[in-house]
């Protein structure tokens, strides 16, 4: 979960993309108007994004009160309201796109993590995002899809190193790559995974003693010889190609991670609305 003073930045970001220099629409509206609303689901879903919708509304109105029925995580159900707002019209109108679309594009992120970790049927795998994120949503994405259960990979470029095959081909060779990333990071203690697409490639990242390895576009029978051969010397990690209807076959192979560029990048807005009620 990002912090409560980051989010407060990028609800504000969010806001004046929205607004710029004032709410033209609102502004014929009685300042002093106060006003009632509520939060309601249209379609079943895994509910994100809470503190993002209550930012914005801090950030153009202070004393605006949100109350939550429903948190981040829970599964919310066509019908359902989600949450209650009191405040000034003005402001209430004014955030109300802003906040919706942090609350419809996160919990669309989450639902569809839940599809997947509801997939694996109990299988001990791990399902693992990927850096495939809607610009300037990588965390909020990220945190999405642990709400939905499954897991982060690494943030960004500048908390772990994954050699993939223009980083192989720039170093020479799989042993000089993991080696020179090794150098590069000696004493850091940051993560070195590399990507390898065959099994003579998978053969020279644990000769090299990679400790995680990404298989690059396996095929079931080629990640079963793969997790045979490496017997725990690495931790293996499937990617390309993944499907719900796939998913459980490829997590039975015994690999310990599977990651998946689908769950961020592929998003549908979940169906929410926003009323006023007297």
């Amino acid at each position: 979960m990002p912090t409560a003073e980051l989010i407060a930045q990028q609800a504000q970001l969010a806001v004046l993309e929205d607004v710029g220099g004032g709410d033209l629409t609102a502004a014929f509206l009685p300042a002093s108007q106060r006003a009632r609303a509520q939060v309601i689901a249209r379609e079943a879903a895994v509910l994100c994004g809470c503190a993002w919708f209550e930012a914005v509304y801090h950030y153009l109105s202070p004393d605006l009160h949100v109350t939550w029925l429903a948190q981040d995580g829970d599964r919310i159900t066509p019908g359902q309201i989600l949450c209650q707002l009191d405040g000034y019209l003005r402001p209430l109108l004014t955030g109300e796109r802003t906040a919706l679309n942090y609350l419809q594009t996160l919990s669309g992120t989450a639902t569809r993590a839940r599809r997947y970790a509801d997939a694996l049927n109990g299988l001990p795998t791990r399902i693992l995002d990927t850096r495939k994120t809607l610009p300037g949503l990588r965390l909020q994405q990220k945190y999405a899809v642990v709400c939905g259960g499954c897991h982060n990979h690494r943030i960004g470029l500048y908390d772990a190193i994954l050699i993939k095959e223009n980083h192989i081909l720039a170093a020479g060779s799989i042993a000089d790559a993991v080696k020179q990333a090794r150098q590069s990071t000696a004493g850091v203690g940051i993560e070195i995974e590399i990507e390898v697409e065959n099994l003579a490639e998978l053969e020279q990242a644990v000769a090299a003693g990679a400790e995680r390895i990404l298989l690059d576009n396996f095929e079931l029978e080629l990640l079963r010889a793969a997790v045979q051969f490496t017997a725990g010397r690495a931790r293996l990690e499937a990617s390309g190609g993944i499907t719900l209807e796939n998913l459980p076959l490829i997590a039975a192979t015994g690999v310990d991670d599977i990651s998946i560029g689908d769950l961020t990048k592929s998003v549908e807005a979940i169906d929410l609305s926003m009323r006023l009620v007297d």
